[in-house]
């Protein structure tokens, strides 16, 4: 198996990566329980735990030897999270899902998804022109 782990810009888009899909999961079983009497609508938080994260990192440069810097990425603790949505149910059977809502975050998290794909696809691709010398 490949394993790409040249820097921590591909442990964040990895991270990011899974939070969308778990958000396209969640979205799913969202739509597929609209009908659903006392269903409460699943929710996945990931950017304001990153966010907090990357804002209370502070680089730790006490090292073990003279050579050596211990860089961490901020978010290395960071993991999306699935949770349920405790906002009051607008319909009499109890149930909370808005299915505008729902298909608006479909959209958004389509385009969050496909922008990370391709994120990953350009650091490859700057990967393997680096590892060819330019010659591939």
């Amino acid at each position: 198996m490949l394993r790409i782990d040249v820097d921590n810009t591909y442990r964040l888009l990895k991270k990011a990566l899974d939070a969308s899909t778990l958000r396209q999961q969640a979205i799913s079983n969202n739509i597929a329980n609209i009908n659903t009497p006392n269903y409460q609508a699943d929710r996945v938080i990931f950017e304001q735990e990153l966010k907090k994260a990357m804002s209370d990192f502070d680089v730790q440069l006490k090292a073990t030897h003279k050579y050596h810097i211990g860089l961490r990425n901020g978010a290395d603790g960071v993991e999306p999270r699935l949770v349920k949505d405790r906002s009051p149910a607008m319909r009499n059977d109890g149930n909370n899902v808005d299915i505008d809502v729902e298909m608006a975050n479909l959209a958004a998290n389509q385009l969050l998804y496909n922008t990370l794909i391709q994120q990953i696809n350009q650091k490859i691709g700057i990967l393997r022109h680096v590892i060819t010398e330019g010659r591939g």
